[in-house]
């Protein structure tokens, strides 16, 4: 990739990178058709570069050598402390490649340098995490019974998996399922989002340099109603682990019936950010800001709801639009920009148009400013919708931008029955400084997630999931390796001489 790094002033020359290809079996390669796609820079709505379609006979090729490698390669068969050394050796090679990555997740999504720098250093830590939680809990357990049998448990990977990543976030999306995915001993093919290509790319190259054995890992690059819909189908896939939307993945969970495959969902969200009158109003204002405003507001976990007590409500709001009107809005590459461009111009007049209908359907809406110099991306300026209930269709679809709707409350019980009134049930979060109302709230709200008095910090031990319409299953710790990547397997084995049936013995 040639891409330019920040100079002293955080800003980069914005310039065209490598086309990219398609990585299968240990080698880039064009796709089977010599079809590409355009990957458009969404802070300039010009070309990055082209991008390899890959589509059903492509992922057939990605499916055989993931297939062959695990089957007939070592990587399934590898003892764990030298497959734990590649996957280390992973990691050092991100980090070595910090900067260059992070430039090249702002360029694909516009998603600010300062946060994806960020992200950058967390992608190389989920393979670090994962090499040692294999090697110290992948293991199964005992189970004697009176002396006459040992039955004890193995956990064995599945083989191929496919892992469908979304385009907000992409490298440490796509690391988030990698590691644990290859620290258990499957191989894997990665179809990415194919609206931010670039890092996918580059975590080929980083693995093709860590030398891991041909067809371990896969990336076909392309779209989800072709080169998707071809690795859920596919007969020799045993696990498919998607992030994205609600609609895409309930369709994903039916096309994956047939083949009788593992299904992990980490779908949609509209998480509720609760503020009760004896909170700390600082620090809940910090997270409610942070919470939808960082990540371009493109993140299924951001606080698109924020409920607020009525005695507070006033000040509050005050507040809000005075952060708002000074977030700085601009060039990603700029080490000051705290809000980016939008990933594209179809998801850019989707938001614009949530927007619009929030004012037809009462809300009074406040939003920062767009510089004019930078009105050739997708910006959408930071944006509040006051005087928002819950019933309206701006509380309760997601719009995925930097889009915050306020809504009041008076009593506990009230704004639980608001807060659950979503087909959503992704995270939440409770600002009191009454502990008690904090956990009868985080209990009652349903939710897979819930922070009190905390913004979203991620631990890498802990479930990551939702409910209801926010998905099925649960990401991070043990429970990604031993109830997603790998199957229980039984092994009985006979100790002593224990009575046996014995039908048809002829008795003399």
């Amino acid at each position: 990739m040639q891409t330019k790094a920040a100079d002293q002033k955080g800003q980069a020359v914005h310039k065209r990178v490598e086309d990219v290809l398609l990585y299968i079996n240990g080698k880039f390669v064009d796709a089977e058709n010599r079809i590409t796609f355009e990957n458009i820079n969404p802070f300039t709505n010009q070309v990055n570069n082209l991008v390899a379609e890959g589509r059903r006979d492509d992922m057939d090729k990605a499916v055989a050598a993931a297939n062959k490698a695990f089957k007939q390669g070592p990587w399934g068969t590898m003892k764990v402390a030298q497959r734990m050394k590649y996957i280390n050796r992973i990691a050092d090679l991100i980090d070595e490649e910090v900067e260059e990555i992070a430039i090249l997740e702002s360029l694909d999504t516009g998603l600010p340098i300062s946060q994806t720098r960020n992200m950058v250093a967390r992608a190389a830590e989920n393979f670090r995490f994962y090499a040692k939680m294999v090697e110290i809990k992948l293991h199964g357990e005992s189970y004697p019974v009176d002396g006459e049998f040992i039955n004890y448990t193995l956990y064995k990977p599945l083989g191929v998996v496919g892992l469908i990543t979304p385009w907000n976030a992409p490298f440490m999306l796509e690391t988030w399922k990698v590691a644990p995915a290859l620290a258990t001993g499957n191989t894997v093919i990665l179809k990415p989002g194919e609206l931010s290509p670039l890092t996918a790319n580059k975590l080929a190259e980083i693995i093709d340099k860590a030398g891991l054995p041909n067809g371990v890992f896969n990336v076909v690059h392309g779209l989800g109603e072709t080169a998707g819909a071809r690795l859920v189908e596919h007969p020799d896939v045993r696990a498919i682990s998607f992030t994205g939307e609600t609609t895409t993945g309930s369709t994903i969970i039916k096309n994956s019936a047939d083949s009788l495959k593992k299904t992990s969902m980490e779908l949609g969200g509209k998480s509720p950010l609760i503020v009760f009158d004896d909170a700390d109003l600082h620090r809940a204002l910090d997270a409610a800001i942070w919470g939808i405003f960082s990540f371009n507001g493109e993140r299924c976990t951001s606080n698109a709801r924020v409920f607020v007590h009525k005695n507070i409500k006033d000040q509050f709001v005050s507040a809000l639009k005075e952060r708002v009107a000074n977030i700085k809005i601009g060039d990603p590459m700029d080490t000051s920009t705290e809000l980016g461009p939008l990933i594209g111009k179809e998801h850019f007049d989707k938001v614009k148009g949530y927007i619009e209908l929030a004012k037809e359907e009462g809300c009074e809406v406040v939003q920062g400013v767009v510089p004019e110099e930078v009105k050739a991306g997708n910006f959408v300026p930071p944006t509040l919708l006051l005087n928002a209930r819950n019933d309206m269709k701006v509380c309760q679809e997601e719009i995925f931008g930097p889009v915050m709707a306020v809504i009041e409350f008076e009593t506990e019980d009230e704004v639980i029955a608001a807060a659950n009134d979503v087909k959503y049930g992704l995270a939440g979060f409770v600002w009191t400084n009454d502990m008690k109302r904090g956990h009868r709230v985080a209990h009652a709200v349903e939710a897979g997630m819930l922070w009190i008095n905390a913004q979203n910090v991620r631990d890498l031990r802990i479930p990551f999931g939702g409910t209801k319409a926010s998905g099925i299953g649960r990401e991070g710790g043990h429970y990604a390796i031993f109830e997603f990547y790998t199957e229980p397997k039984v092994i009985h084995v006979a100790i002593g001489e224990h009575h046996i049936p014995q039908f048809g013995k002829v008795n003399k």
